[in-house]
């Protein structure tokens, strides 16, 4: 054979080899419904792909359908009402959620409100949330004048009663012996509070109901979703 058209070949197939390896990787697309407990399609379901909040929202219907990267792990639907499911993908086009909680037909879209508020699984917008959430944004110069964080949050957390270090959340529903919450500090469940200086606090968040969902059994009590300044933060 002429080396020539070997040579030609060569440089052919190398090139063909490099333009593939520099195609982007294909989309999957997934499709899927989500139902409530009642068997009920769930409109407005947040969609998350890898913890991370996406576009994607079901409609009327209970369905949605996204495209994520070959790479993406896992999918989760999220009602502020009727909980979470998170399922691995492997490889699947069509996931669908069967999501635990009361029927979507009870539930009351919240007022508009354009705050972050960190559910435990990624922050979302207050407007896309169907229950309502209470929130402070820390102020160090004005809590400096608390002795401890209970007696802060005993001050300034609506809907919460403070007895000396114990935390009760009002109206929350559980069928545990406790009535502590859950305490969370900067994405991390901790099992309390008490080195927490007041001054040190950014934001606290009482999740209650199904706005605990998300944190399963352990969120019976409410959870309380505390972020601290960091150093970036005060400089």
């Amino acid at each position: 054979m002429n080396w020539k058209i070997i040579f030609i070949l060569l440089i052919t197939f190398c090139f063909i080899q490099v333009n593939f390896a520099q195609k982007p990787d294909k989309k999957i697309k997934i499709t899927g419904v989500v139902l409530d407990a009642n068997k009920k399609p769930v409109k407005n379901v947040l969609i998350f792909v890898d913890k991370v909040k996406t576009n994607s929202i079901t409609n009327s219907k209970g369905a949605y359908r996204i495209k994520v990267s070959p790479s993406a792990k896992k999918i989760a639907a999220f009602s502020n009402f009727n909980g979470l499911k998170e399922m691995e993908i492997n490889g699947n086009t069509v996931i669908n959620f069967s999501l635990s909680g009361v029927s979507n037909d009870s539930i009351q879209p919240a007022g508009k409100d354009k705050e972050m508020i960190n559910v435990g699984y990624g922050e979302i917008k207050k407007e896309d949330l169907t229950m309502p959430v209470n929130k402070i944004n820390g102020n160090p110069s004005r809590y400096a004048a608390y002795h401890n964080v209970f007696e802060m949050i005993a001050g300034e957390v609506p809907g919460v009663v403070v007895n000396g270090t114990s935390i009760n959340i009002q109206n929350s529903f559980s069928f545990q012996l406790s009535t502590e919450p859950l305490f969370v500090v900067d994405g991390m469940i901790v099992p309390q509070i008490n080195d927490i200086v007041p001054s040190q606090v950014k934001s606290i968040e009482v999740l209650k109901g199904a706005s605990a969902s998300v944190y399963g059994a352990r969120g019976g009590n409410g959870v309380i979703v505390i972020t601290l300044f960091s150093g970036k933060d005060k400089k």
